[in-house]
């Protein structure tokens, strides 16, 4: 829950393009208009998979204040839903509320490229996708096509289809921000 935080919210705030143009040198300074990114705080968040790293992916989210919106196979008792704020929605109408989504779906035949060119169609213009799953659930060239297109904002993607190789599409993109399969790479 932790990664998925840092990659949506260097995926909302465009912390790649940042930290390359630092590094190239190709920073002149501050302008109030620079990499202008999209607000977290108030946005509302869709969660495909509300099983325990997305119910702890919401609990981190509400200090942000964000609307938590699911889609599972089943769903949540009221209980469960009740202090996490979070409401359930079927797929497709995630796929169109969210601004920002989180994809947190065990890997299964039944989730390969559950997220392909289609539910990136039905996606806003300004939302971005975070994948912290598994690899295979999205369809990494369908994504990388929807964001040079500029068909969704940005993406942050902690997992790739066929790792450890990543779509050569995906490493050329500025606005995807790229960990190496490392949620779970922590000692305490």
């Amino acid at each position: 829950a932790d990664i998925t935080m840092l990659c949506l919210l260097g995926a909302a705030r465009r912390a790649h393009e940042g930290a390359t143009m630092l590094r190239t040198h190709n920073w002149v300074g501050w302008t109030p208009t620079q990499l202008m990114g999209t607000h977290v705080t108030g946005k509302r968040l869709g969660i495909l998979g509300m099983g325990r790293i997305g119910q702890a992916t919401a609990d981190r989210a509400r200090a942000f204040r964000m609307q938590i919106h699911y889609s599972n196979r089943s769903r949540l008792a009221p209980e469960a839903e009740a202090p996490l704020g979070a409401r359930w929605v079927d797929k497709a109408d995630l796929l169109r509320q969210a601004d920002h989504l989180v994809l947190v779906v065990p890997y299964s035949p039944a989730s390969h490229h559950a997220i392909g060119a289609a539910e990136l169609a039905l996606m806003k213009p300004t939302a971005t996708l975070t994948n912290i799953a598994r690899g295979g659930v999205v369809d990494d060239a369908a994504l990388a096509q929807a964001l040079a297109d500029r068909r969704i904002a940005a993406a942050g993607l902690d997992v790739f289809e066929g790792e450890p190789q990543v779509h050569p599409g995906l490493l050329a993109l500025p606005n995807v921000v790229l960990t190496p399969h490392i949620a779970s790479a922590t000692a305490a």
